[in-house]
Parts: C-alpha cells; sequence; structure tokens
C-alpha cells in the first residue's frame, strides 16, 4: 500500500508518494519508490495506484540511462555465444549506422518516431535489402533490451521500410535478371577461354562453380576428403571465412544453413578435371615439400593455403574481358547460372532445392522465377505450336 504525503516547498505545498517494492535479493534491504511534486493529493494518489499497477503486472520498467553503443556491445557479448563470426560482422557493420545516430542517446529516450526518422534517412544513402539488414539488426538489439525489461516498448516494432520507387526509365535499362547468370553459350565461351588462356586452377575452380551451384565460400573449404571418386560425390560440410583477405587468416565455419549441409552428384566431366589437378597438386607438394602446409585443400596455393575469394574473383575479371560476355557477373553468378540449366533440363524443383543447400523452398522458387531466355523461347515456340491451326485460320 503507497503511503502518501505532502510536503512544503518553495513553490507551496506539494504531495508525493512512497511505494514498497520489495526487497533487494543482494543486500536484504526494502527497496521503496518516491515521487513528489503533485498538486493535489487526488493526483498523488492516482499516480501511485497507477505505478502500484504496473509493479503487480510486471510492466513497470527501471529507469534506465543505458546508451544505445553500450547495450549494442551487451548484446553482441550475447548474440556471439551462438552466431557464427561472419554473421556477427555483418550484424556489427549494420548496426554501426543505427549507433552514428544514437550511440550516446539512453536507450529508454528512443522512441518509434526517432527510429523511423533515422530509418528514412539511411534509405536516401543505401539500398533497399541492405536498409533490410540495418533494421533487422536494431530489432534484435531492442528485442533483447525489452526481455531484460530495460525498455517498455520496442522501437522497432511496426516501422515502415522504405521501398525506392522505379521510374520507367529504371525499368527499361534494368538488366539485373539477365545479369545475375550466364547462358549456356556464354558459360560454354568463358570455360572455353578459361581451358586456352586461364591461369592455373581457373578451369577447375570455375567448373566446379557452374557445374554444382556451390556457394564460392563452399568451394574454397573443399578438402580432398570431400570427394568421393568412386560414387562420384561432393560433400559440402563448411564454408571459408576470410574478411581480410590475408591468406594466412582465413576460418572454416559451419555452413550458412542446416540444409546447406549437403551430399551432391557431380558430372563426369568434373571427376576428370579433379582427378587432374590432384596429379599436378601432387607434384607441386613434392616441389614445394619443405614450406608447403598440406591442409588437403583442393583449391590450394603453391604454399598449401585455400586460396582466397578475392583471389579467384579477380581471376575470373581476367578471363571475362577475354571473352565477347558484356555482363557484370560475379563468382555467384555460376551458382544462379547452374540454377537456370537444371531448370532448362526439367529438374523438379524440390531437387533443385536440395542441391543447392536452401532451407527454404522459397528461397529456391525465387530463383526460379529467373528464367533463361532459352527457356522463354521454348515456352513461345509450345504456344505457337499449340496455335498454329487457329493463327493460320486468322491469316486466311
Amino acid at each position: 500500500m503507497a503511503r502518501i504525503y505532502k510536503k512544503e516547498t518553495k513553490k507551496g505545498i506539494r504531495w508525493g508518494f512512497r511505494v514498497y517494492m520489495g526487497t533487494d535479493p543482494v543486500t536484504g534491504k526494502d527497496i521503496r519508490k518516491s515521487k513528489e511534486g503533485f498538486l493535489t493529493q487526488k493526483d498523488a494518489k492516482l499516480a501511485a495506484a497507477l505505478f502500484e499497477r504496473q509493479i503487480n503486472d510486471g510492466e513497470y520498467i527501471q529507469p534506465s540511462k543505458m546508451v544505445f553503443a553500450d547495450l549494442c556491445n551487451d548484446w553482441e557479448r550475447y548474440y556471439s555465444q551462438d552466431a557464427k563470426e561472419s554473421s556477427l560482422r555483418a550484424r556489427h557493420i549494420a548496426l554501426k549506422h543505427i549507433i552514428n545516430e544514437y550511440g550516446q542517446t539512453p536507450i529508454q529516450k528512443i522512441n518509434k518516431k526517432a527510429y523511423q526518422d533515422v530509418i528514412d534517412k539511411l534509405a536516401t544513402q543505401f539500398s533497399t535489402n541492405y536498409i533490410s539488414s540495418i533494421h533487422t539488426s536494431a530489432n534484435m538489439v531492442f528485442e533483447y533490451a525489452h526481455s531484460l525489461n530495460l525498455i517498455k516498448e520496442i522501437p522497432t516494432k511496426g516501422i515502415k521500410l522504405p521501398k525506392k520507387k522505379k521510374t520507367v526509365s529504371d525499368l527499361e535499362n534494368d538488366n539485373s535478371i539477365n545479369e545475375k547468370f550466364l547462358e549456356k553459350e556464354e558459360l560454354e565461351e568463358f570455360l572455353t577461354v578459361a581451358k586456352n588462356e586461364g591461369l592455373e586452377g581457373d578451369l577447375l575452380a570455375f567448373t566446379i562453380l557452374a557445374y554444382t551451384g556451390l556457394r564460392i565460400g563452399e568451394m574454397v573449404a573443399l578438402k580432398w576428403s570431400d570427394i568421393d571418386f568412386d560414387h562420384y560425390t561432393l560433400r559440402v560440410i563448411k564454408t571459408y571465412y576470410n574478411p581480410t583477405n590475408n591468406k594466412l587468416k582465413y576460418t572454416l565455419l559451419t555452413p550458412k544453413t542446416e540444409g546447406s549441409i549437403r551430399t551432391i552428384t557431380i558430372d563426369p566431366l568434373l571427376v576428370d578435371l579433379l582427378q587432374l589437378h590432384k596429379q599436378e597438386q601432387d607434384k607441386v607438394k613434392e616441389e614445394n615439400r619443405p614450406f608447403y602446409k598440406d591442409n588437403d585443400f583442393i583449391l590450394a596455393t603453391n604454399e598449401g593455403y585455400p586460396k582466397t575469394i578475392k583471389h579467384l574473383s579477380i581471376r575470373m575479371q581476367r578471363i571475362l574481358k577475354k571473352t565477347s560476355i558484356q555482363k557484370q557477373v560475379t563468382p555467384h553468378s555460376f551458382r544462379h547460372t547452374h540454377t537456370s540449366l537444371l531448370i532448362e533440363a526439367n529438374v523438379h524443383i524440390k531437387e533443385i532445392q536440395e542441391r543447392l543447400g536452401h532451407s527454404d523452398i522459397n528461397t529456391t522458387m525465387d530463383i526460379y522465377a529467373h528464367m533463361t531466355k532459352n527457356i522463354k523461347k521454348e515456352a513461345s515456340n509450345k504456344f505457337s505450336n499449340l496455335m498454329k491451326d487457329l493463327s493460320k485460320n486468322l491469316i486466311n
């Protein structure tokens, strides 16, 4: 029960209340909350009753001066217990944009309007996807604060993420769908140039990407123990992580998702290339035995370290310049290329999902929507054949 009292101040009589909140588990002393400055006894009683109800309903939030930057540091320590190093780094980078705005602001003073203003401001600087990443990271931090009763409401809930409206000109110039993968003829040209003018390991690396649909990090992490030459299979149980591109400072992590752990069948051509590469690599090991660090990597440098993703990206651009291909593709484009070719070969969507290592079928469906020109032409041809008789009647 709250105790109501009155107090004489320089501004006259003021009223206040004091409420018992329980016992401190550490010191064993009673915890009491006081508030004063009310003009009337009735105001003090109403405020006390509201306060007691909040305590009884578990809605009371203890005032805190914790600032957003400190909350982020606490959350990152908590998040790092289960998250991969790459995920933690991505969240850390995304949160920097919110910290730049509210780093030293007490978290209890950050409301929905203030947060929406920041998101709207950042949306003018970054892509829609990156804004979504920033928002998701911030939401995780505020949900963490709410779970600890540091804030009463989560300011990130119900926020509208801005979407950039495309103009007619943008749509006319949008080649993003076609730029995401190589057509079959373009892939043939690329791999032919890689064979004739590529450097050591180029043909194998880009054939693996194109013929398996592996993520480049999964490919770089491949070891000879992951290849079953008898059954023509390849297993994916790890991925390569190296944000600094220092060949010595890499980390092998578990794959992106549970669904990414998989064993796939590989083409006889790829098996032949792997066997030839192994023979060449054995010679390199023998020649460089004094300083070769053999960790069983397939795509290894002359010292035995796995090749970096940046190294392979540079090699890819070198080959592209020697082709007639005008697309701005990346190593990840081979994953889309592999998908489009599977679709063209009428492989079932579920099989594609398992081969690519997608945990969510919707992810596969999104990629499935990016059909190749050949598939679109085939659909047009089938329609023309279907409507052949009707078309003749319309002309004659």
